[in-house]
């Protein structure tokens, strides 16, 4: 019988680079897998096909010697050409999880026992802290709740004086085989679960657990300079491990709330401050709110509406504990709404003096028509 092209069986073309070919037998591996098709001799001869295809194609030593001679360059003939059932042995990655959820994960002989130490789960806390103590840095302590070793059976799982004992169905492999076709299948053990030993009298405290629900209070120490959604970790303060394995980290994912003034952009931060028409034809001295600080900024006369002013240094801190960003403020015409019958008379008289001044549309592609940030940076770059 002729043996069909190997990159026909996967459905892929001879350029299919890694990542497709793996994806086509994962499709075909679901498909035709014999437990999915109990009896159907075809659907079998399809999945050991592809096995076949996917063995050579994923080998680039192997796939450049069937490219350049065909099958008999990869031994065809010899059994089932080409065919290697270590290929079984990462079929649970192949699938990407989807091994577990079929019931056939640890299905061929590259299974591996569960009953030796795991590392613990990663834990996420979600912090929230005022803008200040973002810019100051700040102390907390939290409230963790996460599963810790059972004091009582020190994570065993078994009551005193016991302990776990040799899964009789599987002989304490915690796994079950059986020859199917021309390869060795494994399925995990139903009576031990994969771990190889089962426990006959479990510990009341975590009842066979091997670890208790526990509320920890953990103190976080977060850095000056900080912005919205950094993680910081804390190693070792994740859940506890099983049968001795080591615990996992706790993430401290930061929020931080709006300050009503500033808007933070990186490290720099941005703010409007209102300032009367006199101030900016005549010019003056305009105060200028800060960081635990006021600063004051020089308005020299005839200076616009929007303009903005930058203060070196006097932004945010880095988170990296060198430097810090800029302040960039801009200026608002504040405009009184009520006028006292002298001070109309006074503007009145103004506005007749102000014979160049004229109201005007603004073009489109003006500076005034672009986000105040972005003419910050066309101006300071």
């Amino acid at each position: 019988m002729t043996k069909r092209d190997y990159y026909e069986v996967l459905g892929v073309g001879r350029s299919a680079n890694e990542g497709e070919i793996k994806s086509a037998y994962r499709k075909m591996a679901l498909t035709y897998h014999p437990d999915r098709n109990p009896g159907d001799k075809q659907a079998e001869e399809k999945f050991k096909e592809a096995a076949e295809a996917y063995a050579i194609l994923a080998d680039p030593d192997k796939r450049a010697a069937y490219d350049r001679f065909g099958h008999a360059g990869v031994g065809a003939g010899q059994g089932p050409a080409g065919f290697d059932p270590t290929i079984f042995a990462d079929f649970g990655d192949i699938l990407g999880g989807l091994g577990d959820f079929f019931g056939f994960g640890d299905l061929f002989g590259g299974g591996r026992r569960r009953g030796g130490p795991r590392r613990g789960a990663d834990l996420r806390y979600d912090l929230e802290i005022s803008f200040d103590e973002s810019a100051s840095g700040t102390e907390t302590a939290i409230q963790v709740p996460r599963e810790e070793t059972c004091e009582t059976c020190h994570g065993t799982g078994a009551a005193e004086g016991s302990g776990p004992e040799i899964c009789r169905q599987c002989g304490g492999h915690g796994q079950l085989r059986f020859q199917q076709g021309f390869f060795t299948v494994a399925r995990t053990c139903g009576m031990c679960r994969g771990t190889g030993r089962v426990i006959t009298k479990p510990c009341t405290s975590c009842r066979g657990a091997g670890r208790t629900a526990k509320e920890r209070r953990i103190t976080v120490k977060v850095p000056a300079g900080i912005s919205a959604g950094q993680r910081l970790r804390i190693v070792g303060e994740g859940e506890h491990g099983f049968a001795g394995g080591p615990p996992g980290d706790l993430y401290v994912v930061v929020q931080v709330a709006e300050h009503p003034l500033f808007r933070r952009e990186g490290d720099d931060l941005n703010c409007e401050v209102e300032v009367p028409f006199p101030t900016l034809a005549l010019g003056g001295t305009v105060p200028v709110p800060g960081i635990n600080e006021e600063h004051t900024v020089d308005i020299p006369a005839g200076t616009q509406a929007g303009s903005a002013f930058r203060l070196r240094g006097k932004g945010m801190p880095s988170v990296t504990g060198r430097g810090r960003g800029d302040l960039f403020v801009q200026m608002k015409v504040s405009v009184p709404r009520k006028l006292t019958r002298e001070q109309r008379k006074l503007v009145e008289e103004l506005a007749r003096t102000l014979k160049d001044t004229k109201p005007g549309p603004v073009p489109r592609d003006s500076d005034a028509e672009k986000p105040f940030f972005e003419r910050v940076r066309d101006i300071f770059g």
